[in-house]
């Protein structure tokens, strides 16, 4: 076989996807051939495709340095160092591979995406609309187009964007689930349901559709439904999948009799899903669970070792014994059939210890009613920009009201804040003497009030059922809260929604806040309820 067949059929080997016939003839053209650059670029996408990033770097520069005009060997020497979020050697290879072709489309449209991960967006739609410029009917430009008005929030022409890249390629899975995406955010819940069932009917292992169904369904309260396709959440599979599956010597419980068996549960998401999740174990002792142990992290440990049913709550992975099953917290409702109806929401389930209770009783003494304060969640949480306020100075209209004491419970990102308040707004900081969940759940339990954003407090004072006020971004709105509710069947009596109305615009709501406070605290000003005005736990 001459090498320029050769070359012909492996181009056609690569495009039919038969990738493993592909890297055979690969591999032995550069070995009759290695200053073969075609050969050694394909070879390169392979191991790319294949998993294997750091060799596929190494063998795309290979390419690159053999055939150094090559402008499509630095467009994917550029497209994989971006994968790998070297951003700044990928602008490079992009720039260098548009010197060699200024109107490489391809190397246009990655570069677009470069720009907006690095949150460029303005010189990322350039590039986006210059490669449609060029090429009118490039659906993935489209594509990706609708990708940065999602991301920026423009949704009328993420719409747009998206229709039009489906108007090219009716078969894009991906366009599907994210307009999917869009319809959720605009509250059009039936067309946002469709296009996910469409994205699963063109790709049906597809993790991220999957994903966004099963919220879709909770978020409708579809609970029978949606714990299935909730599942999806720890597939290897779905972009931006943080959980990670524990490496354990026995199985995953998938709704077996547990008679006599003993159970781990293993953290998965943030320190709330736990917390809401905790409320389960008396119902797997009552299936006939033997031994149930909870591991988690250590500001965790002293709160769920309150929760009836517990047997044992562990820090160290090192310190598992062997169990029947291990699960995942978010996983129980599954295999408990649990409805809207049907949420195990007996409040309290978790417990503030005398310990600590006594530990934060002076700090809390007031002769005023006492509101505790959380405005920013973890920055690490995907939806934390919307979900967290801009700073406590948002909250500031809560000083007009008279009669009352704010307590800062804020630690980590926000703390500051705290410890030098603007001077109209004076709050008693204890976030940085709060050593765990526990020292939370023993202030909670003597305070009025919580006010605070989505975040694990909020799980706290629910499972403690003491009156919490949440503050819901309109944009990224975690299913838990249901649709269009005030209240929560998760923690009923206990949690009050206050839902933001447009992104990134907290005044009405916090006005709203402000309003039911002053309420509240006339009414029980009038009922001398608060006398002696001291922090209630005096042991």
């Amino acid at each position: 076989m001459s090498e320029p067949q050769e070359t012909k059929t492996l181009l056609a080997l690569f495009n039919e996807g038969k990738l493993k016939e592909a890297a055979a003839l690969a591999e032995s053209m550069i070995e009759l051939y290695p200053t073969h650059g075609f050969a050694w670029k394909v070879l390169g996408l392979l191991y790319k495709n294949a998993g294997r990033k750091a060799l596929a770097q190494v063998i795309m520069q290979h390419a690159i340095a053999l055939s150094p005009n090559d402008a499509d060997g630095y467009n994917n020497l550029g497209n994989l160092l971006r994968e790998n979020n070297q951003l700044h050697e990928a602008e490079r290879a992009l720039l260098h591979a548009l010197e060699l072709k200024p109107k490489f489309v391809e190397a246009l449209n990655n570069y677009g995406s470069l720009l907006q991960e690095s949150m460029r967006f303005p010189e990322a739609e350039a590039a986006f609309l210059r490669a449609i410029e060029l090429k009118p009917d490039y659906a993935d430009a489209y594509y990706n187009l609708g990708n940065l008005f999602l991301v920026t929030k423009q949704m009328a022409k993420a719409e747009a964007a998206y229709l039009r890249a489906l108007k090219l390629r009716m078969t894009y899975a991906e366009t599907y689930n994210n307009l999917g995406i869009v319809y959720k955010e605009t509250k059009r819940l039936p067309e946002a349901v469709a296009a996910f069932r469409r994205a699963l009917e063109l790709k049906p292992d597809y993790a991220d559709a999957k994903w966004g169904l099963g919220v879709l369904l909770l978020i409708q309260g579809q609970y029978a439904e949606a714990w299935p396709y909730h599942e999806s959440r720890y597939d290897p599979n779905r972009t931006n999948n943080t959980i990670a599956m524990p490496s354990l010597p026995f199985p995953q419980w998938r709704g077996e009799s547990l008679k006599g068996k003993s159970m781990l549960i293993c953290p998965e998401q943030g320190y709330g899903d736990y917390i809401q999740f905790a409320r389960y174990a008396p119902l797997l002792k009552r299936q006939g669970v033997s031994t149930l142990t909870l591991i988690c992290a250590q500001p965790l440990k002293a709160l769920l070792e309150t929760v009836e049913g517990v047997d044992t709550v562990i820090t160290d992975p090192a310190s598992i014994l062997p169990h029947d099953f291990w699960s995942f917290p978010l996983s129980l409702p599954l295999y408990f059939e649990t409805t809207v109806d049907t949420i195990p929401n007996c409040l309290p389930y978790l417990h503030a210890t005398p310990k600590r209770m006594r530990f934060w009783n002076k700090s809390l003494a007031r002769k005023t009613f006492g509101v505790g304060l959380v405005w920013k969640g973890s920055s690490i949480h995907t939806n934390d920009a919307n979900r967290s306020l801009p700073g406590l100075t948002t909250l500031a209209p809560l000083w007009s009201v008279s009669g009352v004491t704010f307590f800062s419970l804020q630690i980590g990102q926000g703390e500051m804040e705290a410890k030098q308040p603007p001077p109209a707004q004076p709050i008693i900081n204890l976030g940085p003497d709060i050593r765990d969940f526990a020292d939370t759940s023993a202030i909670v339990a003597q305070l009025d009030l919580v006010i605070c954003v989505d975040t694990a407090v909020a799980h706290v004072a629910g499972a403690l059922g003491k009156p919490c006020w949440v503050l819901i971004p309109a944009f990224g709105t975690d299913w838990r809260w249901l649709q269009d509710r005030t209240g929560s069947p998760w923690y009923p009596g206990a949690l009050r929604i206050f839902r933001q109305k447009t992104p990134d615009e907290w005044d009405d709501t916090v006005g709203e806040v402000v309003t039911m406070l002053k309420t509240l605290v006339s009414n029980v000003n009038e009922k001398n309820s608060l006398a002696p005005l001291t922090a209630p736990f005096s042991r």
